[in-house]
């Protein structure tokens, strides 16, 4: 490819908007264009590392015995109905009447066209285990956008959905799919990553695992421990929480405290510490039920764990509506509506002369105790870990770091199976609805946090495996005759020989030229010029390590096909 004919430009401003390194490098080396709030075209470098991403990721559900398939972007309600995710994913999905007046909607994710395409597909054990995927488009109503193709709300993804006649069954290849990830993300050239434990949200089962891209800019909170390895994602992570005293002293007592409703201006107040008091969060759900959690004072609530236990959304409220007061809701003299959820987090457990609101405006009372005030207070897991807590398996302190999620397995049961009607006739006679698996891998994000963990101060930094191009081909006057001449020669042998070279044919400055290469972050810069000719040479550089090699001209295309090699084996290295 020659550069003068490259649809797209480079620039040297920070775009507007852009905050993360990954959307500004993006727009700034001319690979996407924002058509609207999350919605990007990608110009031709950035579908050339796309589909270098899809092919390895294809490469290796093809080896496991994946079959490519292609479910449509459109689907017609019934097809949600039957899942009951039609009326139970609420803003994120968009729907649509076409001109018909039928109810319709786009795409965010194909389980039920899966099931579809399976049911009467495969009727005996014979036809499974079987795997389908797909590399396709699919529309999320994403209510944040943000970061390029970090959040957004069209995106391709590989989605495969597995199915299996036993448990047994799908654990083995749920496994070979978790190492085929690992594989993939190494292939792609990311180094710090981890594989944690996660939330199967609107997808449903049980198990799910989260591949997560490290980094101090991601959105996802992970809970780590260095010393067994146990990984989560902070919507799940489990921890042993700090003791309390378990010491009573005291007779509670109710105590003016004014305007004082934070936790930080009642323990300003009482001159406490927050960990020596309970706190209330209170939500509503879907159906208006209320829901109240204690934990300590100086914890947070998890949300998470919280809308399982109550199998609903969690939805703002107005305290008041339900009799409460804002700031001063307690332990002590808790009167609520029928039908409502309290609930007691393990924080609680032991914690003596303890403060909690009084359940009357501009009152709380302290020296409370869980021990002799509420004996029968029955303890769940509610609250998110903090740094500096144990690890429920070996004991050791935890660590917190973020991440960006760049894939997901998920152990699905038999929610779409048994919901949509699909059977395999049993050898005994009866008819069993398979075990389903979901895995999937966001393409645009995984080309995003390759940016993320890669890219210095200069710009883009590919991995050879999935870079635009393996060469930037960068010669410095080219108004020079024979300086072009070799240049033309040595880019059709460079074409000839298999290299995927990116050719700088423009007639502009060696600083403009040099700063573009590093900017677009090709792998391997050659640079030729009146000087390096004068000695027969070529002038190379690895621009992940600013190595520099002085090549014979002669020998230069295959000292570059052999460096090349060595990259993508340095990648894949250590493969499974």
């Amino acid at each position: 490819m020659k550069i003068s004919k490259l649809v797209g430009k480079r620039v040297k401003e920070t775009p507007a908007g852009a905050t993360l390194n990954s959307h500004i490098l993006l727009l700034r080396a001319g690979y996407i264009k924002q058509v609207g709030a999350g919605i990007f075209s990608l110009l031709p470098p950035a579908q050339k590392v796309s589909l270098k991403i899809q092919n390895i990721i294809r490469d290796e559900m093809n080896k496991l015995g994946g079959q490519e398939v292609l479910f449509p972007v459109v689907m017609p309600r019934e097809l949600w109905d039957m899942s009951g995710r039609y009326s139970s994913i609420k803003n994120e999905m968009v729907r649509f009447k076409d001109r018909t007046g039928h109810d319709m909607l786009l795409g965010m994710t194909h389980e039920e066209a899966s099931v579809h395409m399976m049911m009467n597909t495969a009727t005996s054990p014979e036809d499974l285990p079987c795997m389908i995927y797909q590399i396709q488009t699919k529309f999320r109503d994403e209510a944040r956008p943000r970061g390029g193709l970090i959040r957004v709300r069209e995106f391709t993804m590989k989605d495969a959905y597995s199915f299996h006649t036993s448990q047994e069954d799908l654990d083995s290849f749920y496994k070979k799919v978790y190492d085929a990830y690992i594989r993939i993300y190494k292939r792609i050239g990311f180094k710090n990553f981890v594989v944690v434990e996660g939330d199967n949200g609107i997808m449903g089962g049980k198990i799910s695992h989260e591949y997560m891209a490290v980094t101090d800019v991601g959105e996802d909170s992970l809970v780590i421990c260095p010393h067994c390895g146990y990984s989560s994602n902070m919507e799940v992570a489990v921890s042993v929480k700090d003791e309390n005293d378990h010491n009573c002293l005291g007779e509670m007592e109710e105590v003016f405290t004014g305007n004082a409703h934070t936790i930080e201006e009642v323990c300003a107040f009482l001159e406490t510490d927050a960990k020596h008091t309970a706190k209330a969060v209170c939500y509503k759900t879907t159906d208006g039920k209320l829901v109240v959690a204690f934990l300590r004072g100086d914890y947070e609530i998890n949300e998470n764990k919280l809308s399982k236990l109550v199998k609903s959304e969690l939805e703002y409220v107005d305290v008041e509506e339900f009799g409460l007061f804002a700031g001063n809701i307690g332990l002590v003299n808790l009167n609520l509506p029928e039908g409502s959820y309290v609930f007691f987090d393990q924080t609680l457990k032991g914690l003596e002369n303890f403060v909690t609101g009084a359940n009357k405006k501009d009152f709380h009372f302290k020296n409370v105790s869980m021990s002799r005030d509420f004996k029968d207070a029955e303890f769940v897991d509610i609250s998110l870990v903090k740094q500096g807590e144990k690890c429920v398996h070996c004991g050791e302190e935890l660590k917190l770091t973020r991440g960006i999620e760049i894939g997901n397995i998920f152990q699905l049961g038999t929610k779409y199976t048994e919901t949509m009607g699909m059977k395999i006739n049993m050898p005994d006679g009866t008819a069993k609805a398979p075990i389903m698996g979901c895995y999937g891998i966001g393409v645009g994000r995984a080309l995003a946090s390759i940016i993320e963990e890669k890219a210095d101060d200069k710009g883009l930094v590919w991995p050879m495996t999935i870079a635009p191009w393996q060469v930037y081909f960068c010669p410095i006057r080219i108004d020079d005759e024979n300086v072009s001449a070799v240049s033309d020669e040595l880019y059709k042998k460079m074409l000839d020989s298999g290299i995927d070279v990116l050719y700088d044919d423009r007639n502009v400055s060696a600083g403009v030229k040099l700063t573009d290469s590093e900017l677009m972050g090709v792998p391997i810069r050659v640079v030729i010029s009146p000087k390096t000719m004068a000695n027969s040479q070529a002038e190379v550089t690895i621009r992940a390590t600013g190595e520099k090699l002085f090549i014979s001209i002669s020998e230069l295309i295959p000292e570059i096909k052999a460096l090349i090699q060595d990259e993508i084996d340095e990648i894949e290295k250590d493969l499974k």
